[in-house]
C-alpha cells in the first residue's frame, strides 16, 4: 500500500526524453497503421451510408461487422505462434504477419470503394468484413511487437506514441471524409487503400523484436497446440485469483462511453446538415493538436503518476465529452461550426488520453512469452461488450433521439471511476498491474 501511495516517479526531462527514440517513431507508424482501418468502417462508412438513406438503426447494427476485432483470442495463438511460409524467415515473425494483415486491409478498402451501399449493401459489408478482420489481425501483431520492443517501463510511452498515431490515423480518415465531398467516395477509399501500402513498406524498415525463448518439449503436436491456446488464459487466474472480476469488468467496460457515443457521431453530422469536407477539415485540422495533447498529455501522467490515477482522471473526463455531443445536438445546428469544431477537438483530448492510459494497463496485465495472446484477450473481452451494446446504439438515438442517447452514453464512466477507485485502494499488486513492473526490476541486469 505505501508504493501505491508514493510511487517512484520520474523527472520532466526523463520523461520527456523517452520519446527520442526510434522506437518511438516505429510506435507513431504502427498505430496509424492499426487506427486506419478501423476507423474507415466506424466513422467514414457510417457516414457514407447515410448519406446513402441507410437507416440509422441498420448504421449500428452494422457495426457488427467489426466483431472479428473481438475474436482476436481465436486466432491469436497463430499469429503468437505459426510462421508464414517465406515471409518469416525474411521479415521475423511479426512483421511478416503485419505485412500480411495489411494487404488484406489495403483489399477491403478498394472492395468498399468500387460498392453501392444503397443498391449493394451485402457486398459492402462483405467488403467492411475483410477490411475488420485484416485490421484485427493487424492489431494482435502490432501489439506483441510493442511488448516485446520495450521494457515495462517503457509501455506507457509507447502506448502514447501509438495512440498518437491511431488518432493521428483517425484525422487522416478525416482528410478522406473531405476527399469524399471533392471527388466521390470510391476515391476516398482507394486513397485509404494506398496509404495502408505506404504503412506496409514502412514496416519493412522496421527491427524485429526479440522473442522470449520457449523450451522444447516432446508433447505431440495435439498437446503444445492445446498448451498455446490454454496456458496464457490459464495465467490470468492464477495471477489474479478473485480479482480476476473487478480487473475483467473494469477491462470489459471502461471503454463503452467511447463504443456507443462514437457510432452515432457521424449520422449526427449528416443529420445536422454539416458538410462533409467542414467535419473532415475539423477531424485533420484542430483534431491534430487535440490528439497530439491528449495522447501525450495521458503518457506523461501515466508515466508520472501512475496508470491507474491516470484512469480516473480520464473517465471523468470521458464523462465531459461525451456530454458535450448531447449540447451540440440540442443547440447547434448546420452554422454551429465553431461548436463542432469545440466538441470534435475534446472528444479528441478524450480518446487520446484515456486510450494511452487505457493501452498501458492492459500491456502490465500480460506476460511477455503469451503477449499476443494474452493482450488479444484482454483487448477483446472489452470489444466483445462494447460493440455489442454499440450495436443497438442507432436503435437507442432512433428511441431516444440525440440528446438523451449521448447522455446515456456520458453516464457509462461514472462506475468505471468508481471501479477503478476501489482497484487501487484494494486490489492486489497483480490487479493493480505492477506485480510484472516488480519482477522485470529484479531480473534487469
Amino acid at each position: 500500500m505505501a508504493e501505491l501511495m508514493a510511487p517512484a516517479r520520474k523527472t520532466w526531462g526523463q520523461t520527456l526524453a523517452a520519446y527520442g527514440r526510434p522506437i518511438m517513431i516505429a510506435m507513431l507508424i504502427l498505430g496509424f497503421a492499426s487506427g486506419l482501418p478501423l476507423m474507415m468502417v466506424f466513422s467514414k462508412l457510417s457516414f457514407w451510408l447515410r448519406d446513402a438513406g441507410i437507416e440509422r438503426s441498420t448504421i449500428g447494427f452494422f457495426y457488427w461487422v467489426t466483431i472479428s476485432y473481438t475474436l482476436k483470442p481465436l486466432w491469436a495463438p497463430v499469429v503468437d505462434r505459426m510462421p508464414i511460409p517465406f515471409l518469416t524467415s525474411a521479415l521475423g515473425k511479426r512483421r511478416s504477419w503485419m505485412i500480411v494483415a495489411i494487404l488484406g486491409t489495403m483489399v477491403g478498402l478498394a472492395m468498399i470503394a468500387f460498392t453501392d451501399p444503397a443498391n449493394g449493401l451485402v457486398v459492402t459489408a462483405l467488403g467492411a468484413f475483410i477490411l475488420s478482420y485484416s485490421g484485427a489481425t493487424l492489431d494482435i501483431s502490432i501489439d506483441a511487437w510493442r511488448i516485446e520492443s520495450g521494457p515495462r517501463d517503457d509501455q506507457a510511452n509507447m502506448a502514447a506514441a501509438y495512440v498518437l498515431g491511431y488518432r493521428g490515423a483517425i484525422m487522416f480518415s478525416g482528410f478522406g471524409l473531405a476527399i469524399s465531398e471533392w471527388t466521390n467516395w470510391t476515391v476516398s477509399f482507394l486513397v485509404m487503400a494506398a496509404t495502408m501500402g505506404a504503412c506496409a513498406i514502412l514496416v519493412l524498415f522496421m527491427k524485429e523484436p526479440y522473442h522470449a525463448y520457449r523450451e522444447p518439449d516432446g508433447k505431440s503436436f495435439g498437446r503444445r497446440v492445446a498448451d498455446s491456446v490454454i496456458e496464457p488464459f490459464k495465467q490470468f487466474w492464477d495471477r489474479l485469483g478473485n480479482w480476476i472480476v473487478p480487473v475483467f469488468l473494469l477491462v470489459a467496460f471502461y471503454r463503452l462511453s467511447d463504443f456507443t457515443m462514437g457510432v452515432m457521431a457521424s449520422p449526427l453530422y449528416s443529420d445536422m446538415g454539416f458538410d462533409r469536407a467542414i467535419v473532415g477539415g475539423i477531424q485533420s485540422g484542430p483534431g491534430i493538436i487535440a490528439t497530439i495533447s491528449g495522447g501525450f498529455l495521458g503518457g506523461l501522467i501515466a508515466y508520472r503518476f501512475g496508470v491507474l490515477r491516470t484512469m480516473v482522471v480520464g473517465a471523468v473526463i470521458t464523462f465531459a465529452t461525451n456530454a458535450a455531443f448531447a449540447y451540440l445536438a440540442a443547440t447547434g445546428d448546420s452554422d454551429s461550426v465553431g461548436l463542432l469544431a469545440a466538441v470534435i477537438s475534446a472528444d479528441n483530448i478524450a480518446a487520446g488520453f484515456v486510450g494511452t492510459a487505457f493501452i498501458a494497463y492492459l500491456s502490465s496485465l500480460t506476460d511477455p512469452l503469451n503477449a499476443a495472446t494474452q493482450y488479444a484477450l484482454l483487448s477483446s473481452l472489452y470489444a466483445l461488450i462494447c460493440k455489442f451494446i454499440a450495436g443497438f446504439s442507432g436503435v437507442m438515438a432512433e428511441t431516444m433521439g440525440y440528446v438523451g442517447f449521448f447522455v446515456v452514453t456520458a453516464s457509462y464512466a461514472l462506475p468505471m471511476a468508481a471501479l477503478i477507485i476501489f482497484i487501487m485502494l484494494r486490489g492486489t499488486d497483480a490487479a493493480r498491474g505492477v506485480r510484472d513492473l516488480e519482477k522485470t526490476a529484479d531480473a534487469a541486469p
